[in-house]
């Protein structure tokens, strides 16, 4: 059996603060057995301040990943698989990337893909989608926005992912805002999303993002583990906290696929 948390909190552009509140989410998770902790996109430096006209003098700490920063969550982390969101620095550009770590340091990285307009001024577009092997399985990353696309997920199961992590840093509506977040229609969306990819790649989903606002959004919370049947098994609904779910992973991906197993019944001769 495996137990996975996803997490959705708060966090800022003060990196020191940043790692204080992931050292202390990672000791609560593993105080509660978790074996895999997703921690929300931009958890460390934060996200940016306006997601339409992002200023790009404003742009959160752009980090190595060989830097101190992700070697402090990997010295957190332990035995642990951790994911973390920040912003990559790689030479002039940067990027909105998740990274995978352990104790033993970084098993992988991935750049997030799909971006909405406003991000794609400011951050550069990664290139793939590609599984890593984890001590919890075959693991593969999306950073928010790019979920929203079927094809993401489909690649990385393609790949041999048990399990998708999904990073977010997602607001409610920019335009048209609902007075309460349940009935604001990215709240609808950001779990439509979340189930509709576990079910018909038939895996396991962690989606974490963010709490509390930054600029003028105010980000949605909701995570969540989703089972390989899209069923939810876990969440926080909007409040910060970490949803933490058990079960045998293999097992469960084999039990949905044992009559309709999507990635095998595909047309990729129809399919465009």
């Amino acid at each position: 059996m495996t137990r996975i948390g996803a997490v959705a909190a708060g966090f800022s552009r003060d990196v020191a603060f940043d790692l204080a509140r992931i050292g202390t989410l990672v000791e609560h998770a593993r105080r509660d057995g978790v074996q895999l902790l997703v921690l929300p996109d931009a958890a460390l430096g934060g996200y940016l301040d306006d997601i339409v006209e992002p200023d790009p003098s404003s742009l959160p700490p752009a980090l190595h990943p060989d830097g101190p920063e992700l070697a402090a969550v990997a010295a957190m982390a332990k035995e642990m698989v951790v994911c973390v969101g920040f912003c990559e620095a790689d030479g002039e550009r940067c990027y909105n990337t998740a990274a995978c770590l352990t104790g033993d340091g970084l098993l992988g990285l991935h750049r997030k893909v799909h971006q909405p307009p406003g991000e794609s001024r400011v951050y550069a577009a990664g290139s793939e989608f590609r599984a890593i092997d984890t001590p919890v399985g075959r693991l593969g990353m999306l950073v928010d926005y790019d979920k929203t696309f079927p094809e993401s997920a489909r690649s990385l199961a393609l790949d041999g992912a048990q399990v998708l992590a999904c990073l977010s840093a997602w607001p409610t509506s920019v335009t048209n805002r609902a007075p309460r977040m349940s009935e604001d229609r990215q709240s609808r969306l950001f779990d439509l999303y979340d189930r509709s990819r576990a079910a018909e790649n038939q895996v396991v989903l962690v989606s974490s993002n963010l709490t509390g606002t930054s600029g003028g959004m105010r980000f949605l919370g909701q995570a969540k583990v989703v089972g390989p049947d899209g069923e939810i098994l876990a969440r926080t609904w909007s409040k910060a906290g970490i949803a933490v779910a058990e079960l045998d992973v293999e097992s469960s991906l084999a039990g949905v696929r044992r009559v309709l197993a999507h990635l095998e019944e595909r047309r990729p001769d129809v399919d465009r």
